[in-house]
């Protein structure tokens, strides 16, 4: 009996070939470019020193505190915008802070808001002169939810916001003050403000920034929030921008919490400080501060979200935090008074442990890291013009994607248009609120109308009508990589630490021309990571915001407000439209576009609305009836 012949092994397709068309030499060496970026990055990192230590210990009144907070949650429990518990609150805090001989500028204004409609709001600002015009804010909000009393958030920073202003009190007013012993004559002017609106984004410190005259002299802001809660205390320093405050600011307030509580402050981990920059995103007030390029931090004793407002009652305060924060504050206050030009200005960075690496070097690392894709993306492009492999149809087909996209964007901002939408300033909206996280029926199902429209316009010449070919295929790819490409120029100029979502795109797609031949599961599971970077975003809202399930619904609401950047929506829609090209080609549901001679003579748009105008005119068939039951002289006939 003859031995069976030797099973041949596969041979591995050729490099450069149909089978293999992209060139992993290429990759793999590109790659050693981002070791110099790398080594640079190292060179930045740096432990930030803090500003020196008050000589005079801290004289935080934190009984008196406590009791200013007790009164205002117990006195008006419902301080939310527009109620007269609001009003009767900004009345409270001016008449805690006159027997200072302070002058309380009130600031009132108006704002829509997502849900909620036009609200009136007030500010309150006390202001102690210094001998340099130069300003240090320091500010609490005044508002609640009305669910429950307030007493955490924000009466305990309120409180603490008032303590602080009594340490700065008018002479001529404060001589019989139990506290003017330990009166401060500052060297910079410190101005008291007291924000209301600030648990619905922040709107009061906005409208501070944008129309007090004060703000053009701000260098400095402390944000008091929700101190007096279980949790430790916390520093909250991302901003509406892709910015960071003084690393001499965060450093003295880490520095001072240190000397006050025994304990270092918590801050975002180094992931999410990247992610703060990469899409910037604070429910805190020092947001717009950092925003606008003024250095300001929240203290509080709460999370990456401001803490539920059940259960927020007095019985609830930790008095001992509260102290704590109070002196942390106040010192904090003395230290940026005496050196205060060491702490101003914004920049971008990322802490790692006690240590800080720069914002330059982070956004150099990743530009480097979207070399490899380009550079072997433009070599498979040159190897489609080597082996004179067309790409024309395949542009159209992503053309005819992209302009799918491009309709479903227009037609979320119709349906906004028509009101489905809340319309409210740009400001992130409290997530408590229904307009965070729950959308309107009516809205999804026209926006849904429209996006189906639009696609059964689309798919008539997207549609497999016969198996594509390789070069095809790889024509296919190529197109959607190049597009992918752009995409990510674009990212850099607009924010290149938004390289963070698109680069696991970017160096997983890129392999799946290789894929061509494998199972269905590879290329699936390839398409899939992806989407990576997705991902990271909507769970980032989902676990750290504690929005759930809500967070896509969240983030649409952000993009409905105008909070998302328009740039950065057209780099989505590109980007929306590659990927679905690269679905198709993975799924095996990939058609080039049709050339002249195989499309129909009208053209979707016209075919779709023949079909529809002659099925409305079509006459219903007649009910056929068996032959014993037609009448004699229907037979005869």
């Amino acid at each position: 009996m003859s031995a069976a012949p030797p099973r041949q092994a596969r041979r591995r397709p050729r490099r450069g070939s149909l089978e293999r068309p992209v060139s992993g030499r290429t990759y793999r060496g590109t790659w050693l470019l981002v070791a110099l970026p790398l080594l640079l990055a190292a060179f930045t990192v740096t432990r930030p020193a803090p500003l020196s230590k008050p000589e005079l210990p801290a004289a935080f009144d934190t009984q008196g505190a406590r009791e200013l907070a007790r009164d205002l949650a117990n006195t008006y429990p419902d301080r939310f915008p527009g109620t007269a518990g609001a009003a009767e609150a900004a009345a409270w805090f001016v008449d805690q802070l006159t027997p200072y001989g302070f002058q309380t500028r009130t600031d009132k204004f108006e704002a829509t808001i997502a849900g909620r409609g036009r609200l009136p709001f007030e500010n309150l600002v006390a202001v102690a002169p210094g001998r340099s015009d130069s300003t240090i804010v320091i500010a609490a909000h005044r508002d609640n939810s009305g669910v429950s009393t307030g007493a955490n958030d924000n009466a305990s920073g309120t409180a603490a916001l008032i303590e602080l202003a009594r340490s700065y009190a008018n002479p001529a007013g404060a001589s019989s003050a139990p506290s003017s012993s330990r009166r401060v004559s500052p060297t910079h002017t410190i101005v008291f403000l007291s924000t209301d609106g600030g648990l619905l984004g922040g709107i009061g410190a906005q409208h501070f920034l944008e129309h007090s005259p004060l703000a053009r002299d701000v260098v400095a802001v402390i944000n008091l929030d929700a101190i007096a809660g279980p949790g430790r205390a916390r520093l909250e320093f991302a901003g509406d921008e892709p910015r960071s405050p003084s690393i001499t600011l965060v450093a003295t307030a880490a520095a001072r919490i240190l000397e006050q509580a025994n304990l270092p402050p918590q801050r975002p981990s180094a992931l999410r400080q990247l992610l703060d920059l990469a899409f910037p995103f604070s429910f805190y007030e020092q947001a717009p501060f950092v925003g606008h390029g003024v250095s300001a931090v929240t203290i509080t004793s709460a999370g990456d979200r401001p803490p539920l407002s059940f259960g927020d009652t007095p019985r609830q305060l930790h008095v001992g935090r509260m102290g704590q924060i109070g002196r942390s504050a106040q010192q904090l206050l003395a230290s940026l008074d005496a050196g205060l030009e060491l702490a101003t200005g914004t920049a971008s960075y990322v802490y790692l442990g006690a240590r800080v690496i720069r914002g330059w070097a982070i956004e150099f690392v990743l530009v480097a890291a979207l070399l490899p894709f380009l550079a072997a993306a433009v070599d498979l492009f040159a190897l489609t013009r080597r082996r004179r492999i067309p790409l024309g149809a395949a542009v159209r087909s992503f053309r005819t994607r992209l302009g799918f996209w491009i309709w479903l964007a227009v037609a979320f901002e119709l349906v906004g248009l028509l009101g489905f939408w809340p319309h409210a300033a740009a400001r992130p909206p409290a997530p408590q609120t229904s307009a965070g996280t729950d959308w309107p029926a009516l809205g999804l199902i026209v926006l849904a109308g429209l996006a189906v429209s639009g696609w059964l316009v689309s798919r008539e010449r997207l549609l497999p009508k016969r198996e594509a070919t390789t070069e095809e295929e790889l024509a296919g790819h190529t197109v959607a990589l190049l597009a992918l490409g752009i995409a990510g120029l674009l990212v850099v100029a607009v924010n290149p630490f938004a390289l963070v979502f698109v680069l696991p795109s970017l160096h997983a797609w890129l392999w799946l021309p290789h894929l061509r031949g494998r199972p269905l599961l590879s290329r699936l599971a390839a398409l899939m990571l992806g989407f990576a970077g997705v991902a990271l975003l909507v769970g980032e809202f989902a676990t750290r915001f504690a929005l759930g399930l809500d967070a896509p619904w969240y983030l649409a609401q952000l993009v409905a407000i105008g909070w998302v950047p328009v740039p950065l929506l057209a780099i989505a829609v590109v980007w929306a439209a590659a990927s679905a090209q690269l679905a198709a080609l993975s799924a095996g549901r990939y058609a080039p576009y049709p050339s002249a001679s195989e499309r129909p003579p009208l053209g979707p748009i016209r075919r779709t609305l023949r079909r529809t105008v002659l099925g409305i005119r079509r006459p219903r068939p007649a009910q056929l009836r068996p032959a014993s039951e037609e009448s004699p002289a229907a037979l005869q006939g």
